[in-house]
């Protein structure tokens, strides 16, 4: 059995997704869905249970004698958290990503289950420290907002607690891809500007406010969720390789090669505008991220990343035009 917490998710669906497509059933999805529309991730897939995420713990409290007991449990992938950014309220972060996650972990480390967990790439902050995943570096990384500081928590509680080099902690970068569609503001660019595309004809980019970038030239390494999720799923058959890994490509793209990679999938010219950044968040944005895979690729992954504009043909292809999720069948 395979437990996905967070699993009605953009990255948890797509990893129970992947797992059906590889011949496995027996998962139990893990998740809140309170009123957003993230069931509808779910209904195409195929899994043993579901359970909300205050009743986890309490299950798992119970030992074998409950439907997911350690004895039946081969791995939990955690990926549950509050992912918002914006996210002010700093108890619940703690709460919600660090506390629930220290109880994960020690339950899977006592029982000797794989835990692989989401990290964050928020974690590396304003980037002045690179984006090594070198754990020896952990403690000089200062992330910009509550949510990246809850991950970092967590990285650093494993590590003081002598845990991380027995379990698997994933920073991922700018993913994007199909089963988004309930996470409101923080959904991917990709898909906010594709719904500005077809209600407009155009989208909008921030303006630079540095003069070493040009407009629309702020950097990213976008990772398309199919790609992150085999990544992730390598380390579930690779339990030698433990510790923290960044997942991305390892390239850098930038607003506008996205920007032109999405009118291309539409087969629509260029209509791209520049507004000004909001002032309160100049301080703390970024303008360049890229996955260190150094230490993915000696771990032993050697699978290669969709392209841009592949990956985004495939999104709007394959599922934003037709309004399908991942495991429909059309």
């Amino acid at each position: 059995m395979i437990i996905v917490t967070g699993g009605a998710g953009l990255i948890g669906s797509t990893v129970v997704w992947r797992l059906n497509q590889l011949g496995h059933e027996d998962i139990v999805i893990v998740d809140h869905l309170g009123t957003s529309d993230k069931w509808a991730n779910l209904a195409p897939l195929r899994f043993k249970d579901y359970l909300e995420k205050e009743d986890l713990l309490p299950i798992l409290a119970k030992g074998n004698s409950s439907p997911v007991g350690a004895q039946r449990v081969r791995a939990i992938i955690h990926l549950g958290a509050c992912s918002s950014t914006t996210e002010r309220d700093a108890s619940y972060l703690i709460r919600n990503n660090f506390e629930y996650s220290k109880q994960l972990a020690r339950f899977a480390l006592e029982n000797d289950i794989r835990f692989i967990y989401a990290s964050s790439a928020a974690t590396y902050g304003d980037g002045a420290l690179g984006f090594g995943d070198d754990e020896s570096q952990l403690t000089r990384l200062r992330p910009l907002n509550g949510y990246g500081y809850s991950k970092q928590l967590f990285d650093l509680w494993l590590q003081q607690h002598g845990m991380l080099d027995k379990v698997v902690g994933l920073k991922y970068f700018n993913v994007y891809g199909p089963n988004e569609q309930h996470k409101g503001e923080m959904r991917s660019v990709v898909l906010k500007a594709f719904e500005q595309v077809q209600a407009t004809g155009g989208m909008t980019l921030f303006r630079s406010h540095r003069p070493e970038y040009g407009d629309g030239e702020q950097l990213r390494d976008f990772v398309y969720v199919k790609d992150a999720v085999e990544m992730t799923l390598f380390f579930l058959e690779h339990p030698e390789a433990n510790g923290i890994f960044n997942i991305g490509t390892g390239q850098t793209r930038s607003w506008n090669d996205l920007a032109r990679a999405l009118f291309a999938a539409l087969d629509r010219p260029a209509a791209i505008s520049y507004i000004d950044m909001p002032e309160h968040i100049r301080p703390r944005y970024q303008y360049y991220t890229c996955a260190d895979n150094a230490k993915l690729r000696a771990a032993g992954y050697a699978g290669e990343c969709t392209s841009l504009e592949e990956a985004v043909a495939d999104y709007l292809k394959g599922y934003l035009l037709p309004g399908l999720h991942l495991g429909d069948v059309v």
